[in-house]
């Protein structure tokens, strides 16, 4: 393995949709022709390779890949590979958009919500059906692999598994006199208990840490039938259901369920150990089950999950891939990243030491190693996933266009809280903006 990465990101950052577009022109397809549809060539085990790979994550999740990576290359002395860890998901996206234009894309990457269509549509990805001989894909459940499916081509496989849920700070709820939330509570509840908490703790202690980004899908999709958007890549939710959720929020802020806004918008996008909710500072927060962990590290206190609020008969709830691991389709090697993408996934060496690093596995026999050896967040998490897939929803994937939804509803949500705009007009500017991102 070589450390630390190459050090070639440009200086400037090309748009994704311009540099994908460059891609048949930056780098040619791998040996095999595998981008064309054609089996790839059997890997040789006597020819020295050199694969790259790239992902974001923090430190710890770099030490796991590392252990990982070290032992498939104990197992293959043919095949070196070098790592190219970022710390978030928009500095990966951003640099892999300016590697792709100039064709010296890593040839294993992960990828997160509309990207593996978009990069599958641009031509950018390997059709994972040309190394099914060293990456084989039937273990996977159909809805998995919904999100890095393009006209019915695979282009990515699922590093496994998590769903929103909300986490609870139990010592912080004794600590103001409230009660936990019932199964089967409602958003007034919530709306209530944040207040309560907020009014009830000493100085410094907020009810609820809301990044709205992890929490208005889940929303959204117990008023809708299939969440923000339809099964056809058009928008699914009207301007009233968005404005019920920004009116929400307003009066979160005025009982005091929620900090001031300066203090929502500047935790934005903090990693969990920065969060309110990570650092002791809030009683409850919107979060993926695989980060329970992560939220845990700082509070000082055992964290539990339960499912998300709801004022409606429909939990709203879906089992989501975190990531997905994909192959460039100008890759070299495509064969090889094939096999380094099977170790981190399919086989129990590697299994056991990645366990739900990128969530639970999805391949069943991969599950079978890992839920043994889960500490005792990660395998709340996996008993929190069961009950999500006995009343969770199948979401559609995020369509081309959707990258915008985060920003977009930070935005608009900002916009609100400081009063620039009505939550109506600001509903309504959401609406119309994703609306014309998906449009176009």
């Amino acid at each position: 393995m070589k450390r630390p990465a190459r050090g070639r990101l440009a200086a400037g950052v090309l748009a994704t949709t311009a540099a994908l577009t460059l891609t048949a022109c930056g780098g040619g397809t791998g040996a095999g022709d595998g981008g064309a549809g054609g089996p790839v060539d059997a890997p040789d085990p006597d020819e020295a390779v050199e694969l790259h790979i790239a992902w974001w994550g923090n430190d710890q999740r770099a030490a796991i890949m590392a252990e990982a990576i070290d032992l498939f290359e104990e197992k293959h002395p043919n095949i070196t590979v070098v790592e190219e860890p970022v710390g978030a998901p928009d500095d990966l996206f951003n640099r892999l958009a300016t590697d792709f234009a100039s064709g010296t894309a890593p040839d294993v990457f992960a990828l997160g919500g509309a990207k593996p269509q978009e990069y599958g549509a641009a031509g950018a990805l390997l059709d994972l059906a040309t190394v099914s001989e060293q990456l084989p894909t039937d273990a996977y459940p159909e809805f998995t692999l919904t999100n890095a499916m393009v006209d019915g081509t695979l282009y990515g496989l699922p590093t496994g598994g998590n769903a929103i849920g909300v986490l609870l700070n139990p010592s912080l709820f004794e600590a103001a006199g409230v009660d936990l939330p019932e199964p089967g509570w409602a958003w007034e509840d919530l709306v209530r208990i944040a207040n309560d908490i907020s009014a009830g703790s000493d100085g410094g202690i907020v009810g609820l840490d809301l990044r709205v980004q992890d929490a208005l899908g889940t929303y959204v999709a117990q008023y809708t039938e299939t969440g923000i958007y339809d099964w056809d890549g058009r928008l699914a939710v009207d301007a009233a259901t968005i404005q019920q959720w920004y009116d929400m929020e307003l009066e979160l802020v005025e009982g005091g369920g929620l900090p001031d806004p300066s203090v929502i918008v500047e935790h934005w996008n903090v990693t969990p150990d920065l969060s309110l909710f990570g650092t002791g500072r809030a009683a409850m927060t919107f979060a993926y089950s695989n980060q329970i962990g992560a939220y845990q590290a700082g509070t000082g206190a055992d964290v539990e999950i339960v499912a998300p609020p709801t004022s409606t008969d429909v939990a709203g709830v879906a089992v989501l891939p975190s990531q997905f691991w994909a192959i460039a389709a100008g890759s070299e090697h495509p064969a090889e990243a094939a096999m380094l993408v099977d170790w981190l996934l399919n086989q129990p060496e590697a299994a056991e030491i990645v366990l739900a690093d990128r969530g639970l596995p999805f391949n069943p026999e991969t599950l079978e190693v890992v839920e043994p050896l889960l500490a005792p967040a990660d395998a709340q998490a996996a008993a929190y996933l069961a009950e999500v897939l006995e009343v969770g929803v199948v979401a559609p994937p995020q369509p081309a266009g959707g990258a915008i939804l985060n920003e977009l509803t930070q935005r608009v949500e900002s916009d609100i809280l400081f009063g620039r705009v009505s939550s109506a007009e600001g509903a309504q500017a959401w609406v119309d903006e994703l609306s014309a991102a998906l449009a176009d």
